[in-house]
């Protein structure tokens, strides 16, 4: 099976093409450019350098959210696009699972896993993966880092704890000053669209129309709480 993922939940993003879980190609973007100066091309170059015809490919993949609300809107629509092209199914794989994938993949121990997205705004979105990176054991959240520590701690008594994403590299300090040597932090935030097309791969049903593709926003978009600031100053 070949898989397309796709993930522009973050400036950089990163897609890949993925043959029975080997990668053919995968790349990052350029942070300079915004996804939507980048796309569709770059799918196109990459699909060259993996040496594989759009319409061989039998799954598409994206990263469904949470993150950059407008990276997320480009990113589906992009897939979409192609889906609707090519009458192939889209597997929408959420931030949090493909983190977890990542970290459950290179893990060292039996830490939980804690993945952070930047969420702006002074928040974070954040979940907790039981140390496999199959199971989610809270709710997502979008919250300060220190509320987002609070729920946490609330859930895992002294368990140790390994941190992954951009809002665990940005809120670091924040993470450490609490936790101490329970916090393991990864320094370098993982390209996700290969964690995106394996998991599609051994996932199969999970597909679903390209129309059916919905973001994962778990905080409100800002455009809409604009739209409420504006409506309750009239």
């Amino acid at each position: 099976m070949i898989v397309l993922a796709l993930d522009t939940t973050s400036r950089t993003g990163s897609a890949a093409c993925v043959r029975d879980g080997a990668v053919l190609a995968d790349v990052s973007g350029d942070p300079a450019q915004t996804h939507g100066q980048r796309l569709p091309g770059e799918l196109m170059t990459l699909l060259a350098k993996a040496g594989v015809a759009l319409d061989a490919i039998d799954l598409l993949a994206v990263a469904a959210g949470p993150g950059s609300f407008t990276g997320l809107r480009i990113g589906i629509a992009a897939v979409q696009g192609l889906a609707m092209a090519t009458g192939k199914p889209v597997v929408p794989v959420s931030t949090f699972e493909a983190l977890a994938y990542a970290a459950a993949s290179d893990r060292i121990d039996d830490r939980l896993i804690v993945p952070w997205v930047d969420a702006q705004r002074g928040q974070v979105f954040a979940a907790l993966y039981e140390a496999r990176g199959l199971e989610q054991i809270t709710e997502p959240t979008s919250l300060p880092p220190g509320e987002t520590l609070d729920v946490l701690l609330a859930h895992t008594a002294r368990a140790p704890l390994r941190f992954l994403g951009d809002g665990a590299v940005r809120y670091a300090p924040e993470i450490t000053a609490r936790l101490g040597s329970r916090a393991d932090i990864n320094p370098v935030v993982p390209a996700l669209a290969v964690p995106i097309a394996r998991i599609a791969a051994a996932a199969p049903g999970r597909a679903v129309p390209p129309h059916a593709v919905a973001p994962i926003y778990v905080r409100r978009p800002d455009a809409e709480l604009a739209r409420d600031r504006r409506a309750q100053g009239a």
